[in-house]
């Protein structure tokens, strides 16, 4: 079972993308970012056509998520965190093939500090208390997207520039590690404990030619999950197509439960 998260910066403006690489990859699950799309705009027909189901929490121009399903339709479980009152559309779930899918898209933060920081950190805290309640299930979970990031100085490529960005400021890391700290496992990172992986690379300054990435998009995979994972990665040339992300999917295959009947 192949499960993929990819921050498609466009649903509809990228839709040519994004079928490209379902025909290529034939992923079995996507987690999808940052759709810009009204929830009456997402391309669930063109979609379907690929061989997927979906379900999607979408907010016009901005945020956006959807969870695919090939041969299935996913069970919509929640849209949005609990206790979440902001209006922004970053969190769905779902129930597919015996697994419980949460996809997500964290808040960027900047500028830090700041505002927009703060509801960052205030986001991360309501999804630290949601991740702890769904271990809690005792069922096998991914919890997967644009965490908007860098745990790691391995996962930006010049980790003394980006000290005070939101995206590597010490309070964001805290709480990626107190997220791992519940018991989740950072799929990637996992199986390449010492190897610079990058999802993102910025459209300004060359960033994709010369490599200047970022690991932004993670799969984390509860302890009931995490001894079925078997490979993982990232899908990097799909950042060099016409017309990419600045994101690619990354991915990972897990060895299929074959006493799973759905959840």
């Amino acid at each position: 079972m192949k499960i993929a998260t990819f921050n498609v910066n466009g649903v509809n403006g990228r839709l040519p993308v994004l079928l490209r690489w379902l025909e290529e990859a034939r992923p079995d699950i996507v987690c999808l970012q940052e759709l810009k799309a009204a929830t009456e705009r997402f391309p669930a027909e063109a979609i379907g056509r690929a061989g997927y189901g979906a379900v999607w929490h979408g907010q016009k121009g901005w945020n956006g998520v959807a969870i695919l399903a090939r041969g299935a339709e996913p069970v919509p479980t929640r849209r949005g965190l609990p206790e979440q009152e902001d209006g922004q559309s970053r969190y769905v779930e779902a129930a597919v093939a015996g697994l419980l899918v949460g996809c997500l898209y964290l808040p960027n933060g900047n500028p830090a500090p700041g505002p927009k920081f703060d509801a960052k950190l205030a986001w991360f805290a309501r999804l630290l208390d949601h991740a702890a309640d769904l271990l809690r299930l005792e069922v096998p979970v991914v919890l997967a997207g644009d965490f908007n990031v860098m745990p790691t100085d391995l996962d930006v490529y010049r980790p003394e520039r980006w000290r005070k960005d939101a995206l590597f400021r010490p309070e964001v890391r805290a709480a990626y590690e107190r997220l791992l700290a519940q018991g989740w496992v950072d799929a990637i990172r996992h199986l390449h404990p010492e190897e610079r992986i990058y999802t993102f690379w910025d459209y300004v300054r060359h960033a994709w030619e010369r490599d200047a990435g970022l690991r932004l998009d993670h799969l984390l995979l509860s302890p009931r999950l995490a001894p079925r994972l078997k490979a993982a990665g990232v899908d990097r040339h799909v950042r060099g197509w016409d017309g990419a992300s600045d994101h690619a999917p990354a991915w990972i295959e897990l060895k299929r439960d074959r006493k799973a009947r759905g959840m």
